[in-house]
C-alpha cells in the first residue's frame, strides 16, 4: 500500500502537534518581527547615543536588510538540499547570539556588523519556517494556518511599539539597547524549543529515506489521537510534472514565478518605505493628534483584524482572490493618506494601510509555499524572501528620493506601487486552495 505525506497528514488533521508546531516557530517569528521592525523605532535613539544624524542611523536597515537578502538566498537553497531542520537550528542560534551582541555594541561600526548578521539569520529564518510549516500541514488546512504563522508579526510589532513606548516614557539611557534585547530573547527560547521539530517528511521522501519518514507521520498521527500507519503502508513522493523537476523558472512555473517575485518586491519596498518611516515620524512631529507612542500601538493592533481576515479569506474565496483584494485595499489605504485633509483622515488611512498590508503578507506568505514542490519549495520561498529584502535595502533610498517632494506624494507612490503588484499577480494563474503540494 502506498500514501503520499499529504495523504497520511490528511488522515491526523490539524491537531495538537501542528498547534505545538505554531507556537515554535510562531514565537520566533514575532522574534523576526521584532527585529526588522525595530529599524524604524531603534533608529532616533541611535543616533542620539553615537552622535549622528537620523540618515545615517537608518543605516542599521540597510545592512540589516542586506543580511536578510544574503540569508534568504542562501539558506533557502541550502534546506532543499541538506534539510529543513538543520538550517532552522543554525538560524535561530545566529538570531540569538547576534541579536544579543548588539545589545551590548559601544561602537556604531560594530553595531553595523552585529546588525548584518542578524540580518542573515533571520532571513534564512523566514523562508525555511514557512516551507516546512506547510509541508506538515494537511491540504485542507493549510492556507488558515499559514496566516495564523504570519499573524506572529503583528505580535512581535505589537510588542516592539509597546517598548518602545515604555522606554520613552521612563526616559531610558538608550532606548533602542531596550528594544534589541527583547528582539532577541525569543530567539534564545526558541534555540531549545526547536530541537522538538522533526525533520520535514517531505522533504525526507524525496531523498528516499522512507523510513525515517514513515517515523515522523506516526509521531504526528500519534500526538494528534489518530492510529499510525500500518506496517505494510509505504510513504510516496506526490508526482512532480516534469518540466517542474529542474527550476523555479522552469516552463511550468516560469510566468507565477515571475508574476509572485514582483509582488514580493513591490510589496516589500511599499511596505518597508511606509513602516520604516512612520514610527519615527509618529513618535517625534506626527500630525496633529496622530503622533506618539501610543498611536503607533494602535497601528500595531490594527494588524491582527487585518490577519484574522486573511485567514478566513484564502479558504473561503481562496489564495490568489484574497491577495489581489488586499492588494487593492493597501493601495486605497495610501491613496487616502495622499489625499488626507486633516488629522483624522490621516489616522484612518494610516489604520488602513496597517490593516490591509499585514493581511497583504498573510495571503502572500499562505499563497506562496503552495506554488511550488517539495524540492524546490526552500528555493522558492528562499529566491521571494531575498527579493522582499532587496525591496527593504531599497526602499531607504527611495524614501529620500520621494520624500523630498512632500509626505502625501511619496505615499501616493507607494499606492502605484502597491497597484502594479495587483498587476503583476495577474501573470500567476494558479489557485492553491484545497489542493495537495507535490
Amino acid at each position: 500500500m502506498k500514501l503520499t505525506v499529504d495523504e497520511a497528514l490528511a488522515r491526523g488533521g490539524a491537531g495538537r502537534f501542528q498547534w505545538g508546531l505554531l507556537g515554535i516557530f510562531g514565537l520566533v517569528w514575532a522574534a523576526d518581527a521584532m527585529q526588522v521592525i525595530a529599524v524604524g523605532f531603534a533608529a532616533p535613539s541611535i543616533a542620539a547615543t553615537f552622535g549622528l544624524e537620523r540618515v545615517t542611523a537608518l543605516q542599521i536597515g540597510t545592512v540589516f536588510f542586506l543580511g536578510m537578502f544574503v540569508g534568504a538566498a542562501g539558506f533557502g537553497r541550502i534546506a532543499d538540499r541538506i534539510g529543513r531542520r538543520n538550517i532552522l537550528l543554525l538560524t535561530v542560534l545566529m538570531d540569538a547570539v547576534f541579536g544579543l551582541a548588539s545589545v551590548f555594541a559601544q561602537d556604531f561600526t560594530l553595531l553595523l556588523v552585529l546588525r548584518f548578521l542578524t540580518g542573515v539569520a533571520v532571513g534564512g529564518t523566514l523562508p525555511v519556517d514557512y516551507a516546512m510549516m506547510a509541508e506538515f500541514l494537511p491540504p485542507k488546512n493549510r492556507g488558515r494556518w499559514l496566516v495564523w504563522l504570519e499573524g506572529f508579526w503583528a505580535i512581535g510589532t505589537i510588542i516592539v511599539a509597546v517598548t518602545a513606548w515604555i522606554a520613552a516614557s521612563q526616559s531610558a539611557a538608550d532606548p533602542w539597547r531596550w528594544i534589541f534585547a527583547v528582539a532577541a530573547f525569543p530567539a534564545v527560547i526558541g534555540v531549545f524549543l526547536r530541537l522538538w521539530v522533526p525533520e520535514s517528511p517531505m522533504y525526507l521522501v524525496r531523498k528516499g529515506r522512507n523510513d525515517e519518514a514513515k517515523a515522523v507521520v506516526n509521531r504526528v498521527l500519534r500526538a494528534n489521537g489518530v492510529d499510525v500507519l500500518p506496517a505494510d503502508m509505504r510513504l510516496v513522493a506526490a508526482d512532480v510534472p516534469i518540466a517542474a523537476e529542474t527550476s523555479i523558472f522552469s516552463v511550468l512555473l516560469r510566468n507565477r514565478t515571475i508574476g509572485v517575485l514582483a509582488v514580493w518586491f513591490l510589496v516589500s519596498l511599499s511596505y518597508y518605505g511606509v513602516f520604516v518611516w512612520v514610527p519615527g515620524q509618529l513618535a517625534t512631529e506626527g500630525f496633529g493628534f496622530v503622533r506618539g507612542y501610543g498611536f503607533l500601538v494602535i497601528l500595531a493592533l490594527a494588524q491582527v483584524p487585518g490577519y484574522a481576515l486573511a485567514a478566513w479569506g484564502v479558504e473561503a474565496v481562496g489564495r490568489r482572490n484574497t491577495l489581489l483584494g488586499f492588494l487593492l485595499l493597501s493601495a486605497a489605504g495610501c491613496a487616502l493618506f495622499a489625499f488626507a485633509s486633516g488629522p483624522a483622515v490621516v489616522a484612518v488611512a494610516l489604520i488602513l494601510m496597517s490593516f490591509a498590508l499585514l493581511g497583504t503578507w498573510g495571503a502572500l506568505y499562505a499563497f506562496t509555499p503552495e506554488l511550488y514542490p517539495t524540492h524546490l519549495r526552500g528555493t522558492g520561498m528562499g529566491t521571494a524572501s531575498a527579493i522582499a529584502r532587496l525591496g527593504g535595502i531599497l526602499a531607504p533610498s527611495l524614501l529620500a528620493i520621494v520624500f523630498a517632494k512632500g509626505f502625501g506624494f511619496a505615499i501616493g507612490a507607494f499606492a502605484l506601487l502597491l497597484l502594479l503588484a495587483a498587476a503583476a499577480l495577474l501573470m500567476v494563474r494558479a489557485e492553491t486552495r484545497d489542493q495537495a503540494i507535490a
